[in-house]
C-alpha cells in the first residue's frame, strides 16, 4: 500500500483536472455529477432573461449573417464590435484557426470587416492552450458591442455547506484569479450568507455594492444587478453564479462581462430548457454514450482500458497501473448497481478507443454480483471480435460462480489473483 501512496495523485489529479466528472460522496456510495457546459452566448441569454446587464450581442453561423448583424449593431447601439468564436475552451484570444486566422477574438469599428473574419472562423478549428493540438471546430460566432472597462470587481453567489445555503461573495478586485486575492489580501473578500426564506434584501444588496466600491448611481445599479443575479440563481437552480468581472464602463454602466454557472443536477426534471442547452459538441462521444447508459467514463492518454466498480477502486487501479509502468486509457466506473447490459456497453466503449491495447477488469463484489460481470463480459466478447488481451480480477460476492462462468466460456480471458497481479499482467501484455 505504501507504493500505492507514492504513485497516488499522478493519475488521480489528472482525472480531476479534466473537470468532466465531479464526484460526490453520498451515504457511502459515489454518484456522478453532470457538468453542464454552456457556451458564452448561452450564459448571456440566461442573464438577459433575468434582467442582468450584459453586452448586447448577436449569434451568427455564416459570413452573410455576420455582415447583417454587425451592421445592425453598429447602426443602433455600438461604436465598436467584438467578434468572438464560441467554443468552451479558454485562451481564445491567443488561439489560431486552421484557416490561418490568428486569434479567436477580434475588435473592429468597421462592419465590413465582420464578414471576412467570420468566414475564416466558422467551419474551421480553433487551437488554443486548452484545446489540444487538434483544436475545436467553430460552428457559431458571437458579435457583440465592445465596451471599455474602467473598473473591475468580482461577485458570486454559491451554495456553501458551511452556511447550509447560498452565500454572496464579492471583492473590489475583479478580473483576476479570486483565489490569489483571497490568499494575498483576504480583507478584500466579503461574504454575506443569504437566508433562503428571505432572499437578498435591498439592504444586503446595497451593502455588497458598497463593499465592491461602487458609489452614487453606480451603487444603485450594482445593487439592482446583485438582486437580479440572485433571481437568476434561484430561477435556474444554480449552485454557483460567478461574475468576473462585474465591471463599470466609462459612461457609468454596470455590466456583467463574463460568467461561470454551475447547476443542480437534481433539478434537471424542472430545468429541461436549461439542460437542453448543454453543448456536448466538444465532448468525447464515448463519454456521451457512457452517460446514456449510466456509466461514469473519462478518457485518458494511456493504452490500458479499465473497467472497475467504484470510483475509489477505479482511481486506485489507475495508480497501480502507473506504478507498474503502464498508463490507463480511461476511468470507467460501472457503479454498484451495474446490470449485465451495462457491462456489455462498457466493453464496447472501451474497445471503440483505438489507443486501447489491453483491457483490465477489476471487480470487488460487495453490492456487485461478480457473476453479473462475468456474464456481461461473455456477452460482450461474443458480440465483438476482440483482438486485444483481457485481464480479469474478480473478488467478493459470488466470485466462485463468476470464475466458473469465465472458465467454461472458452474465451481468451487472463485471470489474475489480486490487483497487483492484474496490473502487472496488463502491463506485461503490452510487451
Amino acid at each position: 500500500m505504501a507504493a500505492i501512496g507514492q504513485a497516488a495523485g499522478r493519475i488521480s489529479h489528472r482525472l480531476i483536472s479534466k473537470r468532466l466528472l465531479q464526484w460526490q460522496a453520498v451515504a457511502g456510495s459515489v454518484i456522478p455529477s453532470r457538468c453542464l457546459n454552456l457556451q458564452e452566448y448561452q450564459s448571456k441569454k440566461l442573464m438577459e432573461k433575468y434582467g442582468v446587464n450584459v453586452q448586447r450581442f448577436r449569434i451568427v453561423e455564416n459570413a452573410k449573417d455576420g455582415i447583417e448583424k454587425g451592421e445592425e449593431l453598429m447602426n443602433t447601439i455600438a461604436n465598436e464590435l467584438v467578434i468572438k468564436a464560441q467554443i468552451l475552451a479558454g485562451g481564445r484570444g491567443k488561439g489560431k484557426f486552421s484557416s490561418g486566422l490568428q486569434g479567436g477574438v477580434h475588435l473592429t469599428t468597421n462592419p465590413d470587416d465582420v464578414g471576412p473574419i467570420v468566414e475564416q472562423m466558422i467551419g474551421y478549428k480553433l487551437v488554443t492552450k486548452q484545446t489540444g493540438k487538434d483544436g475545436v471546430l467553430v460552428n457559431k460566432v458571437m458579435i457583440a458591442e465592445a465596451l471599455d472597462i474602467e473598473r473591475e470587481t468580482y461577485f458570486a453567489i454559491l451554495m456553501d455547506r458551511a452556511h447550509d445555503g447560498p452565500v454572496m461573495v464579492g471583492s473590489p478586485e475583479g478580473g483576476v484569479d479570486i483565489e490569489e486575492v483571497a490568499a494575498s489580501t483576504p480583507e478584500l473578500i466579503f461574504k454575506q450568507p443569504i437566508d433562503i426564506k428571505i432572499g437578498v434584501t435591498d439592504e444586503m444588496a446595497n451593502e455588497m455594492a458598497a463593499n465592491l466600491d461602487f458609489d452614487g448611481e453606480q451603487r444603485m445599479q450594482a445593487a439592482e444587478q446583485i438582486k437580479n443575479l440572485y433571481k437568476l440563481f434561484l430561477g435556474v437552480d444554480a449552485t454557483q453564479v460567478e461574475i468576473n468581472p462585474l465591471g463599470e464602463t466609462p459612461d457609468g454602466r454596470v455590466v456583467c462581462f463574463d460568467s461561470k454557472m454551475n447547476f443542480d443536477d437534481n433539478a434537471e426534471f424542472r430545468q429541461k430548457e436549461v439542460f437542453a442547452m448543454d453543448d456536448q459538441s466538444e465532448t468525447d462521444s464515448r463519454e456521451i454514450l457512457a452517460q446514456k447508459h449510466d456509466l461514469n467514463y473519462v478518457r485518458m492518454d494511456g493504452n490500458i482500458g479499465c473497467l472497475v466498480n467504484g470510483a475509489g477502486l477505479a482511481m486506485a487501479t489507475m495508480d497501480i497501473i502507473n506504478m507498474f509502468g503502464g498508463e490507463p486509457a480511461n476511468f470507467l466506473d460501472v457503479g454498484g448497481g451495474v446490470k449485465e447490459d451495462q457491462v456489455v456497453e462498457a466493453i464496447k466503449i472501451i474497445t471503440s478507443d483505438p489507443q486501447v491495447k489491453t483491457i483490465l477488469v477489476n471487480i470487488f463484489g460487495g453490492i456487485v454480483n461478480c457473476a453479473t460481470i462475468a456474464n456481461g463480459l461473455i456477452t460482450a466478447l461474443r458480440g465483438i471480435d476482440l483482438d486485444i488481451p483481457l485481464v480479469v480480477r474478480l473478488a467478493g460476492t459470488n466470485v466462485d460462480e463468476a470464475v466458473k462462468i469465465l472458465d467454461e466460456s472458452g474465451l481468451p480471458v487472463i485471470s489474475a489473483s489480486d490487483l497487483d497481479d492484474a496490473a502487472q499482467k496488463a502491463v506485461a501484455q503490452l510487451k
